[in-house]
């Protein structure tokens, strides 16, 4: 299901590195078994501003060094617009928008786009973007892609304990993620 293009169409949260945790990397019997999402999502309460607490590294957060974060909002032809946004080392706020769109029906199973419109016929512009852990009641998200090269960690609060970071960490690593080279998100202010 992964795409050569996901990396551009997926969450582009562009935050840049931070503090790499050493974890260490999930035994090979957990990455044998399949990337797991939830039963489903409910958009509307997944919608409004996520907070990133970690990622794995990818190109195209390279330039941000703090709070980053991701908007969701609802659109009437049933995709979500989605607005990333982050503080670089230059003292600038950048963000990135895109799209986001079911895949089957599935509510947990979404495909994302930053390219132009007018290039969303391509396969390679669209990515995975799956939510393979949710709080019943909304408060954090974990999202990753099936090949397991990408992941975040989402928050409602702009901060988290360390217990529930490592809680996070925890439920990454059961789905077979290599969390080794998580990197922290700083998220400033209050």
């Amino acid at each position: 299901m992964s795409r050569p293009g996901s990396l551009v169409a997926i969450l582009a949260l562009l935050a840049a590195p931070g503090v790499a945790l050493t974890q260490p990397e999930e035994p090979p019997a957990a990455r044998s078994q399949e990337v797991q999402a939830v039963a489903s999502v409910d958009l509307e309460r997944y919608a409004g501003t996520w907070y990133e607490q970690a990622h794995l590294p990818l190109f195209f957060q390279r330039n941000c060094v703090a709070n980053t974060t991701a908007e969701y909002a609802l659109r009437d032809d049933g995709r979500i617009d989605v607005v990333n946004q982050c503080d670089t080392d230059e003292g600038e706020r950048i963000e990135s928008r895109g799209i986001a769109r079911k895949v089957d029906g599935s509510t947990s199973k979404l495909e994302v786009r930053f390219a132009p419109a007018f290039l969303s016929f391509l396969p390679a512009v669209w990515g995975d973007y799956w939510v393979i852990d949710l709080d019943p009641d909304y408060r954090w998200a974990v999202v990753g892609t099936p090949d397991r090269k990408y992941l975040w960690f989402l928050t409602r609060d702009k901060r988290v304990t360390p217990e529930q970071y490592e809680a996070l960490v925890g439920k990454a690593r059961a789905q077979g993620y290599d969390t080794s080279e998580l990197i922290r998100t700083e998220q400033g202010g209050g």
